[in-house]
């Protein structure tokens, strides 16, 4: 296994401990007594692990580590820390709430990419999507409202929420017309066939 996919696992690893620190951070809020050691912890593991991200991507290309198992933990190991932070500080008694439709918007994409690829694989036969500035434009606005929220910010969680909530929608959106063309080229897509 190469060094770039054991920072990616690595990065995986640290997800179940900031949900820990995250939910005992909640847990203490909830008695009244909020421990802050705690929500500075899981803002340190968040932000090392998000920091990881940048560090297996140069160690791939610095020493062509690229590799097909790095090609899939890769990406999976980012959406599951959005997706654990994002549900974890809208769930829990966090007190800056990620608003609940920001929530259901994210968990919606997320939700028709895993479907959508499914489908172009099996109708298709192969998936071809490039990442689109939409996209990547979503998950600086998601990495942003999760972070405004963690340092509890409240006055700026909702703007940042509806900021990052555009681009969730507009990278939905723009993928879903790649999704369409890829299965109409197939030949699948058309009324005739």
């Amino acid at each position: 296994m190469t060094v770039a996919n054991q920072i990616t696992l690595a990065r995986i690893l640290l997800i179940p401990v900031f949900v820990g620190f995250a939910v005992y951070y909640s847990d203490s809020v909830k008695t009244g007594h909020p421990n802050e050691s705690l929500r500075y912890w899981a803002m340190a593991v968040f932000a090392a692990a998000a920091l990881s991200d940048g560090i297996d991507g140069w160690v791939a290309r610095r020493f062509n580590q690229r590799s097909k198992l790095g090609v899939i933990l890769d990406p999976l190991a980012d959406k599951l820390l959005l997706m654990s932070a994002i549900i974890t500080l809208s769930v829990t008694a966090w007190p800056a709430k990620l608003p609940l439709w920001f929530v259901i918007l994210y968990l919606t994409r997320e939700v028709f990419s895993i479907a959508g690829a499914f489908v172009i694989k099996h109708v298709a036969g192969s998936v071809h999507i490039q990442p689109h500035w939409t996209g990547k434009s979503a998950t600086v606005g998601e990495i942003v409202a999760v972070s405004v929220a963690m340092l509890n910010l409240t006055p700026l969680v909702l703007p940042a929420s509806i900021v990052a909530g555009v681009f969730i929608f507009s990278s939905g959106m723009v993928y879903l017309a790649v999704a369409v063309r890829q299965i109409q080229a197939s030949g699948h897509g058309n009324p005739e066939s």
